[in-house]
C-alpha cells in the first residue's frame, strides 16, 4: 500500500512535516488528541502509521476504528510499506512522535531493527539528527526497558512517558492529556494555548 493524501497541506509553502506512529501500548487517547490538535496548526502536515496492536487499542480504549483516526491525518502510510517516502532520509521532516510507544517498539528502535515502517522511520529520524519523541507506556520498567531507553537517549531521542502533572490542578482527564501534549508540542516549537505556563509557586 502506498501513502495516500487525505488532506492537502498549505500549498503556498513547504509544510512542516511531523511523523506520528501509534503502537500497541495503553494511552492511545494521546495519539488521537495529538492528531486533532495538529490538524488545526497551519502549515503542519502529519504522516500517520498505526500498528495492528495500535488498532486493537483504539477499539478497546476509545471504541474507534482505524479509518476514523486515519481521517485526522494528512497522509497515511501502511506500516508494512517499507518503501514509503518516510523510509528515506531524503524525506524532509521536523521529526517523529511515537505515541503511545510500546516496549517492543522501543526495543526495535533502540537496536536499529527497522522491522516495520514505524521503526524504520524512527531510525531515519535518528540518523538524520532530527527530533524523535517516544511516549513510552509501561509500568513498572524492567532492566531491559531502562537500558533500551538509555540507548535511545544516547542516540539523541527523547523519552517522554506521558506522566500527568497535577500542579496546574486539572479538573478532567482531557485537561491532563492536553497538558502533556502541550509539553510535546513545545519540543517541536509549535505554539499552543493548551495549558497555562508555570508562573512559580503561589505565596501563602
Amino acid at each position: 500500500m502506498t501513502s495516500s493524501s487525505l488532506q492537502p497541506a498549505d500549498a503556498g509553502q513547504q509544510p512542516r512535516r511531523l511523523i506520528v506512529g501509534i503502537t500497541g501500548a495503553t494511552g492511545v487517547i494521546y495519539a488521537v488528541r495529538l492528531l486533532q490538535l495538529l490538524r488545526d496548526v497551519p502549515g503542519v502536515e502529519t504522516h500517520l502509521m498505526i500498528s495492528d496492536a495500535g488498532v486493537l487499542n483504539l477499539h478497546q480504549e476509545l471504541d474507534m476504528r482505524r479509518k476514523q483516526v486515519e481521517a485526522l491525518a494528512h497522509v497515511v502510510h501502511n506500516i508494512r510499506d517499507i518503501g514509503a517516502a518516510i523510509a528515506s532520509g531524503s524525506f524532509q521532516s521536523d521529526g517523529m512522535i511515537i505515541v503511545p510507544c510500546s516496549m517492543k517498539t522501543l526495543a526495535s528502535v533502540a537496536n536499529g531493527l527497522s522491522d516495520n515502517l514505524i521503526t524504520r522511520a524512527a531510525d531515519v529520524v535518528l540518523k538524520e539528527r532530527r527530533r524523535l519523541v517516544l511516549m513510552v507506556r509501561e509500568t513498572p520498567f524492567n532492566l531491559a526497558h531502562l537500558r533500551n531507553m538509555t540507548s535511545v537517549t544516547e542516540m539523541g531521542g527523547i523519552i517522554f512517558p506521558p506522566l500527568p502533572g497535577f500542579y496546574h490542578l486539572p479538573q478532567s482527564i482531557a485537561e491532563m492529556v492536553d497538558h502533556t501534549l502541550g509539553r510535546v508540542l513545545d519540543l517541536f516549537a509549535i505554539q499552543h494555548r493548551l495549558t497555562p505556563r508555570w508562573q512559580g509557586m503561589k505565596a501563602n
